[in-house]
């Protein structure tokens, strides 16, 4: 859930973090901790390997046995708690299996089509609208929208809304009762939460079927076995303190659990012996995951009216007037954005203010080192004036200055390193196909003949959805006149920017109209034509080709690049010996679904791994959340503009005919008011405007991560003209810059020269 983060430095934890302590505990893989023991726990197995080494080193410097505590992922913890009691957790890894994320959207999906089933009147009121005319093309239409978007969609995000928070199928239906009340007259009631709730329910039960549990079911089952006292006690008492990481991330179950650990197995009024580190002006993954960082600093109130609060507002990292900047965006940020207020609220309120709770940040500023600080190069000397802004005339000049500027630093300075923080991927694509491409796109200079490579992440991360391309693919070959696996394949071809964005449920409504149009039928626009003359090759192939050689040509078909082409080769030779003897498409579907389903297949590495996103002469193309606890000398943050950040939510066409809302964002804003207790709960119109204000405040928190990333230069970039959806990057229009570039401007004046 959410994008992998690497973990903060332990001697530079992330900005401005805060600390409290209470009592705590924790334990090993299939076995108890031994007595005394500290638990620490963060968020990704990855992070743990970093905390446990760090720790580790710093212990052998000081002279120190390297014992006496233990790393693991919160879920890890949480599974070696639920399975040394399966009599109380209900918890038994012999009959249950962890539901993978393909195996998790298939039970979306069935579960939908079963709550349609039972629900026919509520289903009928979801296609009718706000408006319906009864023509049936646009019935079908909006058949498809329900089907294959909103209800997966409203499924996903409320299941892990509500069970991350213990909230039941029943708890959301009791909020419903709660909600409709509040309905107001110039807003469509569609009873999100009485809808969500049944997905859920049917959900549950998809899962007990399957003997499936999924990761919050870990957390749940820990609860249950330390509800009972003995289990609890026991656990307990092995435990001296425990140690979170990243906590501004946590959902309140995990919270729980940490609180129940860190308790004295019998002094219940002993103070918690907990420590939990994390900064809520980081907290990016809350409009995408249940992570919601007001609940952490509604514990870092606490533990300041308690005088257990430690701030360390100092950072080594970045020079001088990068954290000036971020601290000016902060202060700007929530004046400019405080809803929650008066609109005048920023830096003068107290951090530990309850107002403070409602801001997109935390009011709090970074402090540099002071001169005797033990970390190298702390606080660095800036390379020119350390904050470079620039206005380019559109997105190529914006490519072609960023590699003059890259060519003359690591020139310079061979050994430094470098990175382009990117907002999406696609655009990451695009920066990384005009470096590689210059004379194509007539750059003024080529970071090869300088011996510097180009390094996009997003493009090893892709090579993972290979099976899952390929495999949609050859489902539509199979059976062309599937609705589903014609919108699958394409998507694919949507995302792979082979056909134009464009409404895909209009044309699965009548696929063999959509394929193979007789004179009679409306012509076919531009890109729709586009689609039918790839779908149409496709099939042609598919009775021309022998079957071994349909995954080589999909690959082509698809213009994957040599890793992927590799990988795709890796592919096809591992289904033709999985297929020996019976190599015809149903065999080959079943075992590629397999390894769908399975998620172990790995793509083909032709980079080393170690290292590879912080490596000299290099420029490193990442996404802004990717790059979140990694550092560079020198960040370029280009395509700074207003309708990405910090954009709005959007209601995409093809479901605007429900209203001016979606169903997803409107049941989480409503489950979060509910957690928060704030009642009477929003009504719809005020839970969409509650969505959107917090995009608005994450948006910013990500665009903080990215610029203090930064150590010696951030150069800022908008241009004049770019493109509104990155998925058509030639289509540029005049584009408003996101609104502290000029504010920054006005502040830092020598930046622009």
């Amino acid at each position: 859930m959410g994008s992998e983060e690497e973990d903060s430095e332990l001697h530079d934890i992330a900005p401005n973090s805060k600390l409290q302590t209470s009592n705590s505990k924790l334990q090993t893989p299939n076995s108890l901790p031994l007595p005394g023991q500290l638990i620490l726990v963060t968020f990704t197995r990855s992070a743990v390997a970093n905390l446990k080494g760090k720790i580790c080193k710093y212990l052998k410097e000081l002279s120190l046995p390297t014992q006496g505590f233990m790393v693991y992922t919160l879920h890890g913890l949480a599974l070696n708690i639920a399975t040394r009691h399966p009599e109380l957790s209900k918890l038994d890894l012999n009959r249950l299996t962890l539901v993978s994320p393909n195996q998790s959207n298939r039970l979306i999906r069935t579960c939908v089509e079963q709550w349609i089933s039972a629900n026919p009147r509520t289903y009928q009121r979801l296609l009718e609208g706000r408006q319906f005319d009864g023509e049936e093309t646009e019935r079908l239409r909006r058949q498809s929208v329900l089907r294959t978007e909103v209800l997966p969609d409203l499924a996903y995000t409320v299941i892990h809304e509500a069970k991350s928070s213990g909230l039941l199928p029943q708890n959301l239906q009791a909020l419903h009762q709660e909600a409709k009340f509040r309905v107001s007259e110039d807003t469509e009631d569609y009873e999100v939460l009485s809808i969500a709730a049944g997905l859920y329910d049917r959900y549950q039960s998809l899962l007990q079927q399957g003997r499936f549990i999924d990761y919050d079911d870990m957390i749940l089952a820990a609860l249950r076995v330390l509800e009972n006292d003995r289990s609890r006690q026991l656990w307990q008492s092995q435990i001296y303190a425990v140690f979170e990481d990243e906590a501004q991330d946590s959902s309140p179950l995990q919270t729980r659990l940490l609180e129940i650990l860190a308790a004295h197995p019998t002094e219940r009024d002993r103070p918690l012996n907990l420590v939990r580190v994390g900064d809520p002006n980081q907290a990016i993954n809350s409009t995408f995951t249940p992570a919601d960082p007001s609940f952490f600093r509604e514990f870092c109130e606490r533990c300041h009216i308690e005088g257990r609060l430690a701030e360390m507002d100092q950072a080594g990292r970045s020079t001088h007037i990068i954290i000036e900047a971020a601290n000016f965006m902060l202060d700007w940020v929530n004046r400019r954005y405080g809803r929650w207020g008066d609109g005048e609220m920023g830096s003068k309120l107290s951090p530990h203010s309850l107002t403070s709770s409602l801001l997109p940040f935390r009011p709090q500023h970074i402090h540099p080192v002071p001169s005797d600080d033990p970390q190298l190069d702390a606080n660095p000397a800036p390379e020119g004036h350390g904050l470079e802004i620039r206005f380019p005339p559109d997105i190529y000049q914006t490519v072609d200055l960023i590699g003059q500027r890259v060519v003359d630093l690591l020139t310079q300075y061979p050994e430094a390193r470098a990175a382009v923080l990117v907002r999406e991927n696609r655009q990451g694509r695009f920066v990384a196909e005009l470096l590689r491409n210059p004379e194509q796109y007539h750059l003024d200079v080529n970071l090869s003949q300088f011996g510097i490579e180009v390094y996009d992440v997003g493009e090893r991360d892709r090579h993972s959805h290979i099976p899952v391309e390929i495999l949609a693919l050859l489902q539509f070959l199979d059976r062309p006149h599937s609705p589903d696996y014609l919108k699958a394949a394409l998507q694919v071809l949507v995302d792979r920017r082979l056909i134009p964005t464009q409404d895909l449920n209009a044309l699965v409504t009548l696929p063999e109209q959509f394929l193979y149009p007789s004179p009679l039928d409306p012509p076919q626009s531009e890109s729709v034509l586009q689609a039918r003359r790839y779908c149409a090759g496709l099939l042609r192939a598919r009775l021309e080709l022998p079957q071994y050689q349909l995954i080589p040509f999909l690959a082509m078909t698809l213009q994957y690049e040599q890793a992927e082409l590799a990988t795709a080769d890796k592919l096809a030779e591992r289904i033709v010996q999985q297929t020996f003897g019976n190599q015809s498409m149903t065999a080959v579907l079943e075992v590629l679904g397999e390894i769908v389903r399975s998620e172990r297949f790995e793509g083909v590495e032709t980079d080393d791994p170690e290292e590879r996103y912080i490596r000299p002469r290099q420029l490193t193309i990442i996404t802004m959340h990717k790059a979140k606890g990694l550092d560079w000398d020198f960040v370029f943050i280009p395509f700074l503009h207003e309708h990405l950040i910090p954009g709005q939510l959007r209601v995409l066409p093809q479901s605007q005919f429900l209203g001016d809302f979606t169903l997803s964002e409107v049941a989480r804003a409503q489950i979060r008011a509910s957690i928060h207790g704030e009642y009477p709960l929003p009504d719809t119109a005020a839970a969409w405007e509650r969505a959107g204000q917090l995009k608005t405040a994450e948006e910013f928190r990500l665009f903080y991560v990215a610029m203090t990333r930064a150590r010696r230069l951030l150069w800022l970039s908008a241009a004049r003209k770019a493109p509104f959806s990155w998925s058509k990057p030639e289509n540029l229009d005049d584009r408003s810059p996101c609104p502290i570039l000029h504010t920054f401007v006005r502040r830092f004046p020598r930046s622009t020269q």
